[in-house]
């Protein structure tokens, strides 16, 4: 099943989307938001279901569906916590700068809390004050959880995963440094993050979901060129379930809960990057310094996942960079 919100107020209108992306069935009647669906999944999600199927055998009511017109699948979320579970990637960022990376890096998965309450839409622009940040893209999975009890395992925490989706994790690479030396984590270097137009329950990913973790490509293209396509089920130290446990150590997560797998980053160089940041990186460790620039006012970024088919599971992230205006 793959669910929508159409831009409306605060948290959007839900809609239950086609398997092609072509159509949407906008079900008021079961639920008016995405967040109320989660509220009551183990209820709605059957009936969800049934829609799903009629709207892919031309059986019931439905109009066009147009990513432009949508605004994240959840518009405002209660918790949105960002692991980095590719820590291939944590590693080559460290080596960079001539830093060892801690052995319990490999064994206990980092975390950051971060901004939830606005969502970027899918084509939404990145609206930023200054080029200065070091303007970054993170082309990222993630998993909306329903309720969560705290202290469960990961055997437990999969069975609490209901929708898979992607994000552009933004992130302002030059404000970094000084925010981590202060020893309190990221907030202004992590402004707000844009996800795919619709989520999807694991079972549209057929064989492709397994061991809590998708195995497919994600491709990055920066101005119309590719930038990366790593895989996301190769070099994952941990998968959704370790991630969803994690975060629920010390507390209950509510449903609606988002948790990210951080950039997706496979030791293979030749599938390139899904960040900049790693780009650069790599440039520093092969030739002493980077030449790849940070995104500039005006350039664009699409984020997107194909089946074997070459058919899009997620729809496109497609973001163009643009000066705030205040």
């Amino acid at each position: 099943m793959k669910l929508a919100s159409l831009k409306h107020g605060r948290d959007g209108i839900l809609l239950v989307v086609s398997r092609d992306l072509s159509r949407a069935h906008r079900p008021s009647d079961l639920a008016p938001t995405l967040q109320a669906a989660l509220d009551n999944w183990d209820e709605l999600e059957p009936q969800l279901q049934a829609r799903y199927q009629a709207l892919n055998d031309n059986q019931i009511e439905a109009e066009a569906f147009t990513p432009q017109a949508c605004a994240a699948p959840l518009p405002r979320a209660y918790q949105w916590v960002d692991g980095s579970a590719y820590v291939n990637h944590v590693e080559l960022v460290r080596k960079a700068r001539g830093a060892e990376m801690p052995p319990s890096f490999w064994t206990d998965p980092l975390m950051y809390q971060g901004t939830s309450d606005a969502m970027l839409g899918p084509c939404d622009p990145i609206c930023l004050a200054s080029e200065d940040y070091g303007i970054d893209f993170e082309a990222e999975v993630v998993v909306i959880t329903g309720d969560v009890p705290m202290g469960s395992s990961p055997e437990q925490a999969v069975q609490h995963i209901k929708l898979i989706g992607l994000v552009n994790d933004v992130s302002l690479r030059n404000l970094i440094p000084a925010e981590l030396a202060k020893g309190f984590g990221f907030f202004h270097s992590k402004p707000a993050s844009a996800f795919s137009p619709v989520f999807v329950t694991p079972d549209e990913l057929g064989e492709h979901w397994r061991d809590s973790q998708i195995h497919l490509p994600l491709k990055v293209w920066r101005n119309g060129e590719l930038f990366g396509q790593p895989n996301c089920g190769v070099d994952m130290t941990f998968n959704f379930a370790r991630l969803v446990a994690h975060a629920a150590y010390t507390r209950h997560l509510s449903a609606g809960t988002i948790v990210g797998s951080g950039t997706i980053s496979n030791m293979d160089r030749s599938v390139g990057s899904c960040c900049i940041a790693e780009r650069r990186m790599l440039e520093i460790i092969d030739q002493g310094s980077a030449s790849t620039s940070f995104l500039r006012f005006g350039e664009q970024v699409r984020i997107e996942m194909l089946d074997q088919a070459g058919q899009s599971i997620f729809g496109a992230i497609e973001q163009q960079v643009q000066p705030y205006q205040g």
